[in-house]
């Protein structure tokens, strides 16, 4: 017999060989003789046996006109907290983030935020108006946009109350609910600058407010310098129109900037000299700071990042080697580097980069890990291209103090109990 690590001898090997071949023709023979046995024995549709599925025929073409995933993933939805708010007309679904795969958010598992409902807009009648301080006022179909020369790009969308909840202790035992108001997918439309060329914006003009069709008539102050850098008049998500929760048949996206600024359903531009100040930027997305002062127009989504496995809703199983996978973002550009520590802070290991790293877009990271089946702290680090570097909750608390909501980027937690149990704790 071969010492651990050798090969075997030739012989050894051909007789190995041949024994396996002989109990496998006996497997099949075995397996021939159950092939009518019930199906509730999973054993029967593995290997070597021939799968119930491989014995028939199923469904043809447009069974699923648009198609649907597998009954086997059903469970790969948004979720709510029901008591985040008074009524769903109003309130948020979250993006199942340890679910998923690469950098793209599909759009069925995008993360909502409604103010007033979901409107229903027939296209043929939706208009587009831009005015105010303006040459030429203008109204557009939605025909006349999709004849505009046009551009996509892959970028992040996150609520700006994302880890909201998380702001003052720990709460929510599942990434979905500390971190899914995230979501990343590909945009496709007109920029707003060709739109603001096509018009002749006034020497006065400074601001852009975008308003939308809901029931809520959402609105919010966008500076000319991001209107005529990448703001963008979208229509399109992941390669087909928006759905009705993203905005159908128009929203702005911002990219970069906090979720809100990019409004849905999108039906009013006008030109401005001044912020307008609406509800949604004084009531509402504003930050409340310790000495009672509150940040106004805190527009980009700073550099942040989670692992996404471990984590309470995707724990080890067992002990042995896995890669542990995360994600990171900044709203001022690429992300340079992650780094990761299994004890809170103490040492880190610097993570690896993985598939595309886009400005202003999900970036995946990944570490080959060995778990002796012991606790654990974990965490990530994410750091941009413009050398922020992600704060500890010590440090965001000693900058914006503890009434805020927004903007909480905050190095988070995950803690690996023996066993394989994870739990969502805080570290200062």
């Amino acid at each position: 017999m071969a010492a651990e690590g050798q090969k075997l001898p030739i012989a050894e090997r051909r007789n190995f060989l041949k024994n396996g071949l002989m109990l496998a023709g006996g497997m099949l023979a075995g397996a021939a003789a159950n092939a009518q046995a019930s199906d509730k024995n999973l054993s029967l549709n593995l290997p070597p046996n021939l799968p119930k599925w491989s014995r028939s025929l199923g469904p043809g073409v447009l069974t699923n006109p648009y198609g649907k995933p597998s009954r086997f993933e059903s469970h790969i939805v948004r979720r709510n907290v029901p008591w985040l708010t008074a009524d769903r007309i109003a309130s948020i679904s979250f993006t199942p983030l340890a679910e998923l795969s690469g950098i793209i958010t599909p759009n069925s598992l995008v993360f909502e935020r409604h103010h007033a409902g979901i409107p229903d807009i027939d296209p043929e009648q939706h208009r587009l108006m831009l005015h105010g301080l303006v040459d030429r006022p203008i109204i557009f179909t939605l025909d006349d946009l999709r004849r505009m020369p046009s551009t996509s790009v892959i970028r992040f969308l996150e609520c700006p109350a994302n880890g909201g909840m998380e702001w003052r202790a720990a709460q929510m035992d599942a990434l979905q609910f500390t971190h899914g108001m995230l979501s990343c997918c590909e945009w496709t439309g007109v920029l707003l600058s060709t739109l603001l060329q096509e018009v002749g914006v006034q020497e006065s003009a400074a601001w852009v407010l975008a308003e939308g069709a809901d029931g809520a008539h959402l609105s919010r102050s966008i500076p000319m310098h991001k209107a005529m850098d990448d703001a963008l008049i979208v229509y399109a998500q992941n390669g087909e129109p928006l759905r009705p929760e993203q905005g159908y048949p128009l929203r702005l996206i911002n990219p970069g900037w906090e979720g809100n600024t990019c409004v849905k359903w999108l039906r009013r531009l006008e030109v401005g000299d001044a912020a307008w100040y609406h509800r949604e930027e004084t009531a509402k997305y504003t930050d409340l700071l310790a000495d009672g002062r509150a940040r106004k127009f805190s527009f980009v989504q700073e550099c942040n990042s989670v692992v996404t496995f471990p984590c309470p809703e995707k724990p080890p199983t067992e002990k042995g080697r896995y890669e542990l996978q995360g994600l990171a973002w900044s709203g001022r550009g690429k992300i340079k580097q992650v780094d990761v520590s299994f004890d809170g802070g103490v040492n880190w290991r610097r993570a690896h980069l993985k598939g595309l790293v886009l400005a202003k877009a999900l970036t995946r990271f990944s570490l080959d890990w060995d778990w002796d089946g012991g606790p654990a702290l974990i965490q990530s680090r994410a750091v941009d291209q413009t050398g922020y570097v992600q704060p500890t909750y010590t440090q965001l608390r000693e900058a914006r103090g503890l009434s805020s909501i927004y903007h909480k980027n905050a190095i988070h937690t995950w803690r690996l109990h023996e066993g394989g149990k994870v739990t969502n704790v805080q570290i200062s």
